[in-house]
């Protein structure tokens, strides 16, 4: 008997149901973290400081239904927009399936073990320095790491 292919390689992005669309987030929690361009380069640069709402220890919003209201520069990722956001990391499902490229073998949709990005080192550290808490003009000092 042949196996139906899971949905997220027989479905485009704007075909998935609310829950197909939300299981694709692996946890990684890297879209929540400050990220700098450089308007000359284009090159994108990860900080060590997070939104205001991200807890870092479970890697989740705490305020998953209210964020863009409470944080209006948050980015609502939708279907239509996750091809565009250049600065969402390389490893992100929502990213690889928008420009037509498979979802990593580690992620939890695939292993079934949520902690899975965790041991492929794609989770970010629980150690971040929530924004409220460090000045702006400091944020440069805080990269960790160029994507």
């Amino acid at each position: 008997m042949r196996r139906e292919k899971p949905f997220w390689e027989r479905k485009p992005l704007q075909e998935m149901t609310d829950a197909e669309w939300e299981s694709l987030c692996d946890g990684c929690g890297r879209c929540c973290l400050y990220i700098l361009h450089n308007e000359e380069t284009g090159d994108v640069f990860e900080t060590d400081v997070a939104c205001k709402l991200f807890d870092a220890k479970k890697r989740r919003c705490t305020d998953y239904e209210n964020r863009t209201a409470r944080v209006p520069d948050c980015v609502r990722l939708t279907p239509q927009n996750a091809s565009d956001l250049h600065w969402m990391p390389e490893t992100c499902a929502y990213r690889r399936l928008a420009n037509g490229k498979p979802i990593p073998d580690w992620h939890p949709l695939i292993t079934g073990d949520p902690k899975s990005v965790e041991r492929a080192r794609i989770a970010v550290s629980p150690d971040l320095i929530p924004e409220d808490e460090i000045d702006n003009k400091l944020l440069e000092s805080r990269i960790t790491k160029a994507r």
